[in-house]
């Protein structure tokens, strides 16, 4: 048995004995939230679909810091693939009791310009595989369970044109999210939601062209950070009566 000391690895007891599952953890906001849980104490699986090479070395962040990790290629958009991770995580990280859902993607662009490929790309990676994945979690949660999906400040705020997709997409997120506090809170798991606003990754870098009038759109007047979003997740990881609700962290870009 490998021990490990708190005092020099960064780690708390929060999560202790807790293993996640954070969607899209290979980078961005997934990266950041993944790394955070473990140093909570959580045992941590992420996915990816294209950077392999990432998701490795977060696995590697991770075990750094005494937890166990693994990197699992899935599809979110995919059914099989995204009930498959989960099922993946159970079985190599032996059980499963925080899903973050942070897997997405977005496609910005004038209405009449959308074709029917985008629509169904979006919404089966936004939604169905939230679905799916919080579906398939759920039957392998018991009491102290934790679903937190990762929503975005345009489903409470959309400021100009052009995000009628990916607008519709997460907001889709919130019902789904309050059904599942509903429907799973009996049982002793919740459900809850995160909003980021500007963050800044390598997807959206603070320093990019549209940084400047995205910054302008919050009342703090900057973008935040990806570690920003990562605790208020794993606050909700580790809380026991706040269920069905939606947190913003986004500057004040609702306000």
């Amino acid at each position: 048995m490998t021990t490990t000391d708190e005092s020099t690895t960064g780690t708390h007891t929060t999560l202790r004995g807790k293993v996640a599952l954070v969607t899209g953890g290979s980078r961005g906001i997934g990266a950041a939230t993944a790394v955070r849980l473990a140093r909570e104490g959580a045992d941590v699986a992420v996915t990816y679909v294209n950077g392999k090479d990432a998701a490795d070395e977060v696995v590697r962040a991770i075990e750094a810091l005494g937890r166990r990790a693994v990197a699992l290629r899935a599809d979110s958009g995919d059914p099989d693939e995204a009930v498959g991770a989960v099922g993946r995580t159970a079985e190599t990280l032996g059980g499963l009791d925080v899903l973050v859902n942070n897997a997405g993607i977005g496609v910005l662009g004038p209405l009449e310009g959308l074709a029917l490929a985008d629509v169904d790309r979006v919404l089966a990676v936004n939604v169905r595989g939230v679905f799916l994945a919080s579906r398939a979690a759920a039957a392998r949660m018991g009491t102290g369970g934790r679903i937190i999906t990762i929503g975005s400040c345009m489903a409470q705020r959309v400021p100009g044109p052009g995000g009628t997709l990916y607008a519709t997409s997460k907001s889709a997120l919130i019902g789904l999210t309050k059904a599942l506090a509903r429907e799973l809170g009996p049982r002793g798991i919740t459900a809850n939601i995160v909003h980021p606003g500007p963050i800044d990754t390598d997807m959206n870098p603070a320093n990019g062209p549209y940084a400047p009038g995205q910054a302008e759109m919050t009342a703090l007047g900057r973008f935040g950070t990806a570690e920003e979003v990562a605790s208020t997740v794993a606050y909700l990881a580790a809380a026991d009566y706040v269920t069905g609700t939606e947190f913003a962290v986004d500057g004040g870009h609702a306000a």
